[in-house]
């Protein structure tokens, strides 16, 4: 049964937090547009995930399987940002994720991931550009640590992808449509982390805009968004996220359990 709230205690509000790759970076894994992101390093790496260059050219599969192994992806554990979103869930106010981000931390920070809406895929399996049929990364990257530098599909034969949505792709509808249908209904937008650059993702904040909901930003740089936000946050998100999560439980008499010390 879910908690009686006090007469004169505000009704619990509809939490959405769309995320992206700057949520992520305090784990180790590498944003793409920030001031240090893998973009701007090696703008050469764009190609690792476009599906015509990498469908196409065995070197640009070989270099993205490399990357993975040097990335360590499936070696990332979640940071004080996504413990404290699972933190948030647990305080009962009612949360959904929207996340770009393809590394699955949300779900092993805690987050249930019914409530976590992956827009652009996962990259903890991989997908046959042939056959379609998935399997586990982890078995994929093992064969490549083996020697295979372009592992095929074991099925079929076919070229391996990581069942993320590469550019070129369009983004799953199901999933899509569900996240509109969350930003349009959610009473609090938080956008973390990402450039709010790259849609129909970025799009998500218009329809919670549209719809009156209180967004707030939190990213290093500036968005086209910023203008428009109730509040814009630059501190850095590991902390900065945490605090703004605890002043909203806060102001609905949640306070948070806050472990930020885990590993």
């Amino acid at each position: 049964m879910a908690p009686t709230l006090p007469a004169d205690q505000p009704p619990l509000p509809l939490v959405a937090v769309l995320s992206g790759a700057g949520l992520s970076t305090d784990s180790g894994i590498p944003d793409y547009r920030g001031p240090n992101g893998l973009w701007r390093r090696d703008p050469e790496a764009e190609k690792m995930v476009t599906l015509q260059d990498y469908r196409a050219d065995t070197a640009v599969r070989q270099k993205a399987w490399r990357m993975r192994i040097e990335v360590g992806v499936l070696d990332a554990r979640p940071n004080a940002a996504h413990r404290a979103l699972a933190a948030f869930e647990r305080a009962g106010i009612p949360l959904r994720v929207l996340t770009q981000n393809v590394d699955g931390l949300h779900q092993l920070g805690g987050v249930s991931p019914r409530k976590v809406l992956e827009l652009h895929g996962t990259a903890r399996q991989v997908q046959c550009l042939g056959c379609r049929v998935r399997s586990d990364m982890a078995d994929a990257l093992a064969r490549v640590a083996r020697g295979e530098a372009d592992p095929p599909c074991t099925a079929c034969g076919g070229i391996l992808k990581p069942a993320t949505i590469m550019f070129g792709e369009h983004l799953d509808p199901e999933v899509l449509a569900q996240a509109r249908a969350v930003a349009a209904a959610c009473d609090v937008l938080i956008a973390v982390g990402s450039s709010l650059r790259v849609h129909p993702a970025a799009g998500l904040v218009d329809r919670a805009l549209a719809a009156d909901a209180t967004v707030t930003i939190v990213n290093a740089e500036p968005t086209p968004y910023d203008q428009r936000a109730a509040e814009t946050v630059r501190e850095p998100i590991g902390t900065s996220l945490p605090a703004l999560l605890a002043r909203l439980a806060a102001e609905h008499g949640r306070p948070l359990d806050l472990d930020l010390d885990l590993d």
